[in-house]
């Protein structure tokens, strides 16, 4: 009875195989198990050695696997670590001064600093023009010539009308002197009857002579006085006369000079020194007074006209310096000054004139050239950064509330606000000693993804532009082939 129960054994053990994988026995071949004979018993233990070979190996190839797997992972992560052991690679910038704002720029067109018309001042007939446009020209030079013989007749009669007057001066001057003369005598005349009428009262009084002769005595004596006061009235006369004829002859003497200045209007002389611009009539014309002949410029500096922006007058001065660029001078750049402000805007354009000097000491710079004329900011410079070589800092946020992050987090315009601080990498060393040193620098002004440094990196330092991942103060770096 013991055998049965070995048996019985068996297909139990098969029944437990199948949670370990192995093929299920369905009961009927179990009951066959039993009720076999003695020969076939050996099967089922050949079974269960089959299924002992097959599921033993399994841990065996899984474990193998796994032991794959870990030593492939262990050599992939092992050269990382070794990469980020080594110097960080970083592009390095020199620190230098300048202004974030850029320049504002406007067209302008060159005028000589002063333009002067050559104006006819009489009329007359254009005889000839000495010079034409592009001419250098002096002052005092002639330049042109009119028709003078109707201002020489003027002039001729003028100084006989001035001779004429002279010798009616002369006549009245010589009656001055008759009159003079005729003076003289009345004055004896009136001392020998006064002397004459003294002496016959004497004799008179003394009965010598009769009352008579004394009276005629004494008649003769009033005439002389008469006779003398006629002739120096005379003579008071006569002065005035010449004295008139006097201011007749300087009268006549202005025209003369006047005739003579008419004359030399002839003569078109240049007022300035500079350079013939424009020819505006021709020999052969008839010129009359006032007409325009030539046109002169003085280039010994240019004026550059243009209009600004209303908006940016603000930021515009008297005296302020300027960059002007010449189209005809592509590699000349020269600086100029504000020198006028116009009070009246163009209500059409809405821009202020506004006039740039230029100095212009070879003369190559003529009339009508095109420029660009740029208006540094008004202020000072500073040390200009990229944004990018920032990290975090004190933010600027409401109320002064200060925010910290850490030194690697970089700043971007779009995602994190401005900073007042900020943490920037100077590179200290050269080569394989390069090192970066984290320094705190206050922050200025933001624009077109540069930053102002108010303080804290100086002009010349070299600093961390951009690196391939955070950095650490005392950090050891290499410097990317483009860093100075």
């Amino acid at each position: 009875m013991g055998t049965p129960k070995a048996h019985s054994n068996y297909p139990v053990a098969a029944q437990t195989q199948p949670t370990q994988g192995l093929t299920q026995h369905s009961p009927g071949k179990l009951l066959s198990i039993k009720k076999g004979s003695e020969g076939k018993k050996q099967k089922p233990i050949f079974s269960l050695l089959l299924l002992t070979c097959m599921i033993l190996p399994l841990p065996y190839v899984t474990g193998c696997e796994v032991i794959k797997q870990t030593e492939a992972s262990a050599q992939t992560n092992t050269p990382r670590r070794q990469l980020q052991q080594g110097p960080i690679p970083v592009d390095v910038a020199i620190a230098q001064t300048g202004v974030l704002t850029e320049p504002l720029e406007y067209i302008g067109h060159t005028r000589p600093i002063r333009e002067v018309s050559l104006r006819a001042q009489a009329e007359g007939r254009l005889l000839k023009l000495n010079v034409d446009v592009g001419d250098s020209v002096r002052q005092g030079q002639v330049l042109a010539q009119l028709d003078d013989t109707l201002l020489v007749s003027a002039l001729k009669q003028a100084q006989a009308e001035l001779a004429a007057l002279n010798s009616e001066v002369s006549r009245l001057q010589a009656q001055v002197e008759n009159a003079k003369i005729r003076s003289q005598q009345a004055r004896l005349e009136l001392q020998q009857a006064d002397t004459e009428a003294s002496r016959l009262s004497g004799l008179s009084q003394t009965g010598a002579i009769s009352e008579q002769q004394e009276e005629l005595a004494k008649t003769a004596a009033a005439t002389a006085q008469q006779n003398l006061l006629s002739a120096l009235k005379q003579i008071r006369t006569e002065e005035q006369a010449v004295a008139a004829a006097q201011d007749r002859v300087r009268a006549q003497q202005a025209v003369v000079a006047q005739n003579q200045e008419r004359k030399s209007y002839a003569l078109l002389a240049s007022p300035i020194t500079g350079v013939v611009l424009e020819r505006v009539t021709e020999p052969g014309n008839l010129v009359p007074p006032g007409s325009e002949v030539l046109r002169l410029g003085d280039f010994k500096s240019v004026k550059v006209e243009l209009g600004v922006s209303d908006r940016e007058l603000a930021n515009i001065r008297i005296g302020q310096s300027v960059s002007v660029r010449l189209d005809a001078f592509t590699s000349k750049s020269v600086l100029g000054k504000v020198t006028r402000i116009s009070p009246a805007a163009n209500q059409d354009a809405l821009q202020v004139p506004i006039e740039v000097t230029i100095p212009n000491s070879n003369g190559r710079i003529g009339s009508g050239l095109l420029t660009r004329v740029s208006f540094e900011p008004d202020m000072s410079k500073r040390v200009i950064v990229p944004e990018t070589a920032l990290k975090a800092g004190k933010k600027r946020g409401r109320g002064g509330e200060a925010e910290r992050g850490r030194n690697s987090a970089s700043i971007t315009n779009s995602s994190n606000p401005k900073l007042e601080q900020a943490i920037v990498f100077v590179v200290k060393g050269e080569g394989e000693q390069a090192t970066v040193e984290a320094r705190s620098v206050e922050v200025g002004e933001y624009a077109n993804g540069k930053v102002e440094i108010i303080s804290g990196l100086q002009s010349g330092e070299r600093f961390v532009a951009r690196s391939g991942r955070s950095l650490q103060d005392g950090e050891a770096v290499r410097l990317s082939v483009l860093s100075p």
